[in-house]
This record gives structure tokens, sequence and C-alpha cells, in this order.
């Protein structure tokens, strides 16, 4: 399509002190019965109505210097009166969200979600489009950094980390590779022969880029190898020449979002490693974010669910499946650190145990299965309070248990010839290799048991039936201890328990979570319950409860002192004996790890 007939974006660096971008979008062919245009209500991977469309402060339609009528219709929709020749809308979006979904800008930096700024023509999602991104007027030395690919041909093609045109073959693809403009720290590395950009935005002193470079090469090539063992090829150079990891630093922040051929991650300043330092403790988090992120690009942007093929942004779209989607990949994220040699066998088990504390940890798994948490993902899992952990299961935490349990019952059905790689390689070769290239279908809801029996010749019916359908926990102990892991468990301290989940208050310690069936819920104790005193000793911390604790034993009784809401209460508990919820595993035999 000649670019005069391509949809265009410009967008400007208008106000940093005020977080505003300014976006022109020109229709060259709008509707003739009046042209509809849409912002996404949602952005893929992050399952909650997020309403972009409420940060576009102004909108103002033209065709040929003449006004053109413009309404909003619903919460994210607008419609533009007939016009005979192109359509141009100018309009304002209010950046100020810090996080990995959406878009924020100041004198610093500047950073964007297409799902935030980018209405789709409505009836022309499919058409090409140009993206014009303007170098800022208040900074100088500023660059780009993004996946989507440079206008090339077109004499104002942006040029490697430059402004200029940018383009992209539909409205999906455009919103699908998200942009950062600053003055960032950078590195570059190749695995398999694919380009890989590191990029950190935020101030982060005397940060080794070398040895995070070093590391992501090893997980990268190690994802490629278990996807592509032949060709080795990454699956994102179907579209973009690079993949780029867009990294904020905070002092205290984590997320990822995955997108076609990069990701944004947010982490914590004190997780990433310094240059002659000791490695930080956090550091594996970190790597295993960006492991999460990366497997992604294989499995959910190219391997999706049917429901999911394609994406309605309008309202919300369920599907039983993020189990599979989100669960697998958090069962590979630490796997991969593993298998690319960034951590050793005992810090990976450290890791499995983790995940068993946080997920044996919370009664709400015996209500709700994985299956069912990925359904209610829009209404239940991205919009938790206090009762959460009693009503819900974690998709992703339960999910990779899953995947661990399905990985060594295939192995154990078939001798050991097969694992959940072959599932993952078939599901890649049957719908994510040629997604992108004009073939895209997805997972059908209730396909995972042929899929994995294709694949590995296992028959895991009745375990996909009881421990994703259903409720039951994942039977690891004897499956492990077969491939030579001992798992146990003990209490994390000796000291009695009121079974809280506690965060600090100024005026006291506040109640964040009460656990079902604890000695606190049957003393009708209640989340946001402020503790200020127990046998009439003042509480003020978590430390100053642990303490008074450490000088009971279970089954005492104990008096404590609330404020609910501005109400003096008085509750006596019985002490509870800590439950065996530190799980720990440990090599035993010679037999290969999972």
């Amino acid at each position: 399509m000649k670019n005069e007939q391509m949809i265009q974006y410009q967008v400007r660096l208008a106000d940093p002190a005020g977080h505003r971008y300014a976006i022109r979008l020109t229709i060259p062919r709008p509707d003739p019965a009046g042209q509809n245009l849409r912002l996404p209500a949602w952005i893929p991977g992050s399952y909650l109505i997020r309403d972009f469309a409420r940060q576009i402060e102004t909108l103002q339609a033209s065709s040929g210097g003449a006004p053109v009528v413009s309404r909003k219709t619903d919460s994210h929709t607008w419609h533009c009166a007939p016009c005979s020749g192109p359509l141009t809308v100018d309009y304002q979006v209010y950046a100020w969200d810090l996080s990995v979904r959406g878009a924020h800008f100041d004198e610093s930096h500047a950073f964007f979600n297409g799902c935030s700024l980018f209405l789709a023509v409505v009836g022309q999602e499919a058409q090409s489009c140009l993206l014009d991104l303007c170098p800022p007027t208040h900074a100088r030395g500023w660059q780009v950094y993004t996946s989507l690919p440079s206008a090339a041909g077109h004499p104002d093609a942006a040029p490697l980390r430059g402004f200029g045109l940018y383009q992209a073959r539909n409205h999906d693809e455009l919103i699908d590779h998200p942009v950062e403009i600053g003055t960032p720290q950078c590195v570059s590395f190749e695995a398999h022969g694919a380009v890989h950009d590191l990029v950190f935005t935020g101030r982060v002193p005397n940060l080794d880029l070398e040895r995070v470079a070093a590391d992501a090469q090893k997980i990268c090539a190690a994802q490629i190898e278990l996807f592509e063992p032949r060709t080795r090829r990454a699956p994102f150079l179907d579209g973009a020449e690079r993949y780029v990891f867009l990294v904020t630093v905070t002092g205290d922040g984590y997320g990822g979002l995955e997108h076609r051929a990069s990701t944004a991650l947010i982490t914590r300043r004190a997780d990433l490693p310094a240059r002659g330092c000791t490695v930080p403790e956090g550091y594996v988090t970190f790597l295993g974010l960006l492991s999460h992120e990366y497997f992604h690009t294989w499995n959910v942007k190219r391997i999706k669910p049917a429901a999911f093929v394609p994406y309605d942004l309008s309202r919300p779209e369920h599907t039983e499946l993020l189990w599979v989607f989100e669960g697998f990949t958090s069962y590979y994220d630490d796997l991969m650190l593993l298998r690319a040699g960034v951590i050793d066998e005992p810090a990976y088990l450290k890791l499995v145990g983790r995940t068993l504390d946080q997920v044996l940890r919370a009664g709400g798994r015996l209500k709700q299965s994985v299956a069912e948490s990925s359904f209610d993902a829009w209404t239940r899992y991205y919009k938790q309070d206090e009762n959460s952990p009693n009503a819900l299961v974690s998709y992703y935490t339960k999910g990779s248990l899953v995947a661990l349990g399905l990985d060594l019952e295939i192995r154990r059905q078939s001798d050991g010839a097969r694992s959940l790689d072959d599932v993952m390689r078939l599901l890649w070769q049957r719908y994510g290799r040629d997604f992108y290239r004009g073939r895209p279908r997805g997972v059908a809801e209730d396909a995972m048991p042929a899929l994995i029996h294709a694949a590995t010749g296992a028959d895991v019916t009745d375990f996909i039936a009881r421990h994703a359908l259903g409720r039951e926990d994942v039977p690891l102990k004897a499956a492990l201890a077969r491939a030579g892991i001992e798992l146990s468990a003990q209490p994390e301290h000796t000291r009695p328990t009121l079974n809280v989940r506690t965060q600090a208050d100024p005026a006291g310690l506040r109640l964040a979570t009460v656990y079902e069936h604890g000695p606190a819920h049957r003393a009708g104790l209640s989340a946001g319950d402020l503790l200020i005193a127990a046998d009439g000793l003042r509480i003020t911390d978590a430390a100053s409860l642990d303490r008074l604790l450490d000088a009971r034993r279970p089954g005492e009784r104990l008096s404590l002192h609330v404020f609910r809401r501005d109400e003096l209460r008085q509750h006596t508990v019985r002490l509870g004996k800590p439950a065996a919820l530190r799980h720990q595993l440990q090599r035993v035999g010679n037999e290969a790890s999972a």
C-alpha cells in the first residue's frame, strides 16, 4: 500500500510537566457514513478492563481545514461525522501511569503502550499504519527504543533508535510494540544470531550491564533451543528485527507485560547487580521475571487460546486456559534459569519450595480450580481484596505446580523418553510458528489432554481433571521422589500463631488477611482490624507481636485489643500451632531432575 493511503499516527511529546502526549491521527479514506474511533479497553496479558480512554482529555476532528463534528458514543468510542476527504483527529492523552500497562511521560523520559495512545479506526483495523515519532523540544540527546520496525524505503524512515517513521502491518501490531524514549542505559547481545536490547530507565548507579547481558543471553538462547532445537530461529523474526527488554527501575516495583517482540518490565533497583559488588539475592527474582516474559514470546503471544484469536479489546474475553499460558510459563521461567546455567540446582529447588509455600498457605486453592481462576481473572484475580487468599487460587503459582506435576507424570509414563518440552514444541508447531504468517489459530478450551497425548503418548486426562479442572492439590511428593528429589515441610518458626497476615501501620499493626479457620478467625477478628495491645501490652509492629508470642505456647489464650474503624474491641484468641508451610526440596538420588 502506498504511504499516502496508510493510516498515520503522529506522536508529539507536548507537555512533560503536565504529562501529556499530543496525537494526530490521519485517516485517508474515512467511512462515508461517518467514522468510528475506538481505544482499547484492556491490554493483552493484563486481564482487567482498564478504560484507557479516560485519559483522553481533548479530541477534535477536521477535514480539509474544516471542523468535523465528533461525539463520544460509549466509554471508549467516538463517532466523527461524514466528510469527503481525509479525516484528521487531534487529541491529547494524559500519561502519568508508571506501570507496564499504560503510559508515562515527564522531563526525564517517555514510555507508552499503544493501547493507551492509538485509537483504532473501526472497520479499518487491518490496514497498514505509519507512526511518526517526533523529537522532543524540551530535551536533547533522547533516543527511541522499540521493536516496531522502521518504515523501510520511506525518506523519513527512522534510523536505529531514532525519531521518524515506523510502520505496522495493522492496528494489532501497532499496539503490540511499546516505546521508550529518553537516555536510558542500554546494552545489546545476540542469541542464536538474533539481536536483543536491554534498556534500563531510572537511576541505577554502577549498573553491571555486562553481567545482566551475559545472563540474559544464556536464558534467551536456552529458550530458543527449547522451541526450535533444529533451526534455532528466534520467533520474533517474523515481523521485527530485534527483541527489546524495556526495564523501568524503581525503589520498590515488580511486574512485566509481554509483547510479540519486546517486553515491559518493572524491577527494584536493589535487585540489580552493580559492578564489582556482591550480586544481590533479588537478582534471581529479576532474571526469573525476564525469563517469564521472554517465554511468553512463544507461549501466549503466538501460541494462544482460541478465545484470543483474534482479541476483542472492547470487552472481557474469557478462557479457562490461563493455567497453561501463565502457569506453564511460570514453571519454565525458573527452570530456564537452571538450564541456562545462571543458577544451580539447589537454588532452583529453593524457588520451587517457595512456590509451594505460596500455594499451600492459602485455603482458596480448595475452593477454586486454576481453570476457574483463569475464567474469573477479570472479576476476581485482578480485583483481589483482603479475603482473596481464602477464596482464590493463582493460575500462576498453582499453574506452575500443575505444569511440574504434568512434566513428572509424562516422564513417568514414558520412562523418561518424553517430557513437557515435547508438549511445548508441538504447541509451537501447530499453533505458534505460523501465527503471524497468515495462519492464526488458537488452542481449544478442552484440547490439552489430547495435545499432551499426541506429543508424548501419556494419558493425563485424569490428572488434568483432578488438578487443573478440579481443586485437588498436585501430588508432588511421590512424583519428585521418583526423580530423586525429597520434598519435606516444617514450620517457619516455633512460636504459636494467630494465622494472619499483617501490615505496618503508624498506629499499631493492621491485620491484612485473616486466614479462614485459623485462631484469629475463630476469635472473631477481621481483616482491617488495627491491633494495638495483647494481654495489656502495646503492639507497635510485627516484631513486638512476635516477641510476645515467643513467650506463649499453642493452646494458650491471648487477650487482644483492636480498633475496628473507630470502635475499640476486645477478643480472646486461643493460639494455634504453627503449620508446616516451609517446603524444602533436596536431591537424594541420581535421577535426572525435571
